[in-house]
């Protein structure tokens, strides 16, 4: 039996991937290992979003090398975002990679790599491919990530996954449903919705709200979560599952990118910050104790420190209790990287703090406001940095830390929060 080690890099449709590739590739007799040393496959599952990330594959890739070294016939390779992205810069940069397998071609690695010693490359994109059929080795643990669809249609300007993973396709719902029952009944109480545009989901008949409806008539499961959804794919049918079925948690990670109308128009978005804001307003007059989180990316070309500064005002607005920031990182093939850059690396830095710092203090002041409720916790290990603790996540998805008692992984808990930082709750079993 051949050995396969597989590092991930990037977002939870990666880490979903991996499991794919994972439970794929042990049906053709490749057994998992967790040591690169020793293994016959070395395989680096990748992502294209900012170049920082493609940055740390090439340097993975020249460490793995020396394994490459004393056993020339271990088989080195990439797959995933990144492969798709720079497969022809990557065949003349990195010669001793044997194989480049993009999101599409996963179902053919098993028959690609068992033909001989021969590089190869397949990138060939399929918009009928949904790996429906496939069934992952996933992680242990409480929660399942479930990849509901595949692809993008939107074609935000800064943006390079429609070219990596190709145009939207979605799961059938019977499939969708039959996979939660099967991991209710391996002992998962979580699922999370995956997709690129998650509430885009249609399988031709069932859209994304009905797919929550079924998802809550699942006996046993507690919790139903989903990422990330696009601002225009919000529908009032997709608010209302979220508030009327119970097991959806309250929490939603809602991209806005910027706060200047001038910049979303650029971006290519499809809405408006007065829009977007609304939604917000929506959204929480449906589900009171809604968490939102967001991705915002500053420095964008052409944007100023006017638009920079409706990105503040628009988180003062909204009071995101988490987000993701990211100074913008130009990616060749998206409509944006033709366009000139004309915020200095220096004030993206800049203005990058200046968010974090804000959204730093609001987190911390929303947390500390839940001093003394008592959320429900579902426990899923050990705390990192105490001992005798457990973590787990809230109905918001925040971390709470607690005395272990006798909890354990699964188990439901009410936490009587003592403490909050602006990223973990502190307290003691209610």
């Amino acid at each position: 039996m051949r050995s396969v080690y597989i590092e991930t890099y990037g977002c939870q449709m990666n880490l979903a991937d991996t499991e794919l590739l994972f439970g794929h590739l042990g049906r053709h007799g490749y057994q998992r290992s967790d040591d690169p040393a020793g293994a016959d496959v070395i395989l680096l599952n990748t992502c294209a979003i900012r170049e920082h990330a493609e940055e740390r594959v090439l340097g993975r890739l020249g460490e793995l090398l020396r394994h490459k070294a004393r056993r020339p016939d271990v088989q080195l390779g990439l797959a995933g975002c990144m492969a798709q992205h720079l497969r022809d810069r990557l065949r003349e940069q990195l010669p001793f990679v044997d194989f480049i397998v993009g999101p599409d071609a996963y179902r053919r690695l098993p028959t690609l790599l068992g033909g001989g010693r021969d590089p190869f490359v397949d990138v060939t994109l399929d918009r009928s491919e949904t790996y429906a059929d496939l069934t992952p080795q996933r992680e242990t643990g409480v929660r399942a990530w479930v990849t509901i669809m595949r692809g993008c249609d939107k074609f935000c300007t800064f943006c390079v996954v429609p070219y990596v993973r190709g145009r939207e396709r979605s799961l059938p719902a019977e499939a969708i449903i039959a996979q939660v029952r099967q991991l209710v009944a391996d002992g998962y109480r979580e699922v999370v919705y995956l997709g690129q545009t998650v509430n885009a989901y249609r399988d031709g008949v069932v859209g994304f709200g009905e797919l929550l409806r079924r998802t809550q008539a699942v006996e046993g499961l507690e919790r139903i979560r989903f990422t990330s959804p696009h601002p225009s794919d919000m529908s009032a049918e997709v608010i209302d599952a979220m508030a009327r079925c119970d097991k959806v948690c309250p929490q939603l990670h809602l991209p806005v990118q910027s706060g200047s109308d001038r910049v979303l128009e650029m971006m290519e978005r499809g809405y408006t910050s007065v829009q977007y804001l609304a939604l917000v307003e929506r959204l929480r007059a449906a589900i009171p104790d809604l968490a939102l989180t967001t991705d915002i990316i500053v420095g964008f070309p052409g944007e100023t420190e006017d638009d920079f500064l409706a990105t503040v005002q628009l988180m003062r607005a909204v009071r995101y209790d988490n987000a993701f920031m990211f100074k913008y990182s130009a990616r060749s093939g998206t409509k944006a990287f033709k366009w000139a850059e004309t915020v200095s690396d220096a004030e993206k830095g800049g203005r990058l703090q200046t968010i974090i710092a804000l959204q730093e203090s609001q987190a911390a002041a929303i947390n500390r406001a839940l001093i003394g409720s008592t959320p429900e916790v579902l426990v899923e290990g050990p705390a990192r940095r105490r001992t005798g603790w457990s973590a787990g996540k809230t109905p918001q998805f925040k971390t709470a830390v607690f005395p272990t008692n006798d909890a354990r992984p699964g188990d439901l808990v009410r936490v009587r929060v003592q403490e909050a930082t602006a990223h973990t709750l502190v307290g003691c079993a209610a």
